[in-house]
């Protein structure tokens, strides 16, 4: 098999063929008009240069779940023709890369976009800031958020570390969205509306945090737990299944708001 024309030069609006032993498979079918079509060569050239078309291509197949013999009967390329430009080894032709185009339903200049960047923020225990409970001058707890360096988050994960109560009454409070609990270590008492639980490490829960609700070490030792707050509103519940369930509330309050005032206005005082 003869290996694709190279390209030379995508600034013009030359076009270009398919290689010689596709083009009586392929004369058929409907190819689009890519005359008009304005890709910055330099661009281009890079972009198959660094073999990025090709595994564009291929993961765009395999998100179909597409073999090779099946989106060669689709574009009338012969199926060793496409490994070999999936894996980089020959020049895909604008013609043939709008026949691929089409398949999947993109256009040309999908192959020419730059890559999305993929949020991936880690949030090392050396890292992170301890706070303690706002608006008291007794805190019952101290928290760390696990999702501070991400901005527009959709959750709000903490680590919380809850102080024996001793005697002292726990602040209700409430928020809207849902809240999700797991224990890591001790014992932790949570009010939700009329509803008390004990829990222990291993155990969770997942409430409505628009209704008041609040947490209580009653142990003599201090309880770590996971905590994740949702912003999106519960799903409204039926009056059996709110019998069964035991609706819930609440949250740590403000502290979203606050972790991200303080936690902002800590990291610039460390610049």
């Amino acid at each position: 098999m003869k290996p694709a024309k190279a390209i030379t030069s995508l600034k013009t609006t030359e076009t270009l063929e398919a290689p010689d032993e596709l083009q009586s498979d392929s004369s058929e079918l409907a190819v689009p008009d890519i005359s008009q079509m304005s890709i910055d060569g330099d661009e281009a050239e890079a972009f198959i240069a660094q073999k990025r078309i090709g595994s564009r291509i291929r993961n765009l197949r395999l998100k179909k779940s597409m073999g090779l013999l099946e989106l060669g009967r689709h574009t009338g390329l012969s199926a060793s023709f496409l490994s070999q430009l999936e894996t980089g080894r020959v020049v895909p032709t604008l013609r043939n890369l709008a026949r691929i185009a089409m398949v999947f339903s993109k256009d040309l200049g999908y192959f020419f976009e730059s890559e999305p960047v993929t949020l991936f923020r880690p949030h090392l225990a050396k890292d992170r800031l301890r706070l303690p409970q706002s608006g008291v001058d007794d805190p019952l707890y101290f928290f760390e958020s696990l999702g501070y360096q991400v901005p527009d988050r959709q959750m709000d994960p903490y680590l919380a570390i809850f102080q024996p109560t001793a005697g002292r009454t726990p602040r209700t409070h409430h928020h809207a969205g849902a809240e999700f609990l797991y224990v890591l270590e001790g014992t932790l008492t949570v009010q939700h509306g009329e509803t008390i639980q004990h829990f222990g490490p291993g155990d969770a829960v997942y409430f409505d945090a628009s209704t008041l609700h609040s947490y209580s070490c009653e142990g003599d030792t201090p309880a770590t737990a996971l905590i994740v707050t949702l912003a999106q509103q519960s799903p409204a519940l039926t009056p059996g299944a709110a019998n069964n369930l035991n609706s819930a509330n609440n949250r740590f309050g403000t502290m979203p708001v606050t972790l991200r005032n303080r936690a902002a206005t800590l990291k610039r005082s460390h610049v």
